[in-house]
């Protein structure tokens, strides 16, 4: 049974830094998919960041390019998403995500979430 656990988030200010991380165990190979997606109120699920964990190729979404880094963790079937210039745009709930194979980086390729951490970017 595939299970997704994140950590991290918080509140900082603006400008700031959080790193999240994701742990999700229980494939049968290595080939799946790990990606962050974000929902803040009255908004729809977003993608964040996406990162297949055989190849380490990765997406971004326009937003956070060049402020946020996905990477594979030290620790195998884990994840970090590394979130710095935080803005309080950024401010949502963020959901790690895992499907087998190669998929697009958007929610409904998904099948294997987490229960989300709360990101709040205020001074």
């Amino acid at each position: 049974q595939v299970q997704v656990v994140e950590s991290g988030g918080g509140l900082v200010q603006p400008g700031g830094s959080l790193r999240l991380s994701c742990a999700a165990s229980g494939f049968s190979s290595d080939n799946y998919a790990i990606g962050w997606f974000r929902q803040a109120p009255g908004k729809e699920r977003e993608a964040v960041s996406c990162i297949r964990r055989s190849v380490a190729s990765t997406y971004y979404a326009d937003a956070v390019k060049g402020r946020f880094t996905i990477s594979r963790g030290s620790a195998k079937n884990t994840v970090t998403l590394q979130m710095n210039s935080l803005k309080p745009d950024d401010t949502a709930v963020y959901y790690c995500a895992a499907t087998l194979g190669h998929v697009y980086c958007v929610p409904s390729e998904y099948d294997y979430w987490g229960q989300g951490t709360q990101v709040t970017v205020s001074s």
